[in-house]
C-alpha cells in the first residue's frame, strides 16, 4: 500500500513542478517581449550622397580638401564607420 501512496505523491509533485515551470516560462517570455518593446529602435544609417562624377581628372586641391573635411565631420559625428570613411576617402583622392 505504501508503494501506491508514494507513487501518487510523486505524480502530484511532478504535476505541480511541471505547472510551475510552464508558468515561469510564460512569465519570462512576456518580460522579454516587454523589454524588447521598450528598447529604442536603432535609427537607420542614412545613405551617403553620391560623390559628383569627376569630369576633369585634375580636380583642384581645394575641392578635395573641402570634401575630405566634410567626410571627416561625418565620421566624427558617428554617421560614417571607419570602413565607409576609408572607402570615400580613397574615392576622393583617386
Amino acid at each position: 500500500m505504501s508503494f501506491l501512496r508514494r507513487a501518487g505523491r510523486v505524480a502530484v509533485a511532478s504535476s505541480i513542478h511541471g505547472n510551475v515551470q510552464r508558468r515561469q516560462r510564460t512569465r519570462w517570455a512576456a518580460e522579454d517581449q516587454a523589454r524588447a518593446a521598450q528598447a529604442q529602435p536603432v535609427p537607420p544609417i542614412p545613405d551617403l550622397p553620391p560623390l559628383p562624377p569627376q569630369a576633369a581628372p585634375t580636380a583642384s586641391m581645394d575641392a578635395k580638401l573641402e570634401q575630405l573635411t566634410k567626410l571627416g565631420e561625418l565620421k566624427n559625428a558617428g554617421v560614417l564607420t571607419e570602413a565607409e570613411f576609408e572607402t570615400q576617402k580613397a574615392r576622393i583622392l583617386a
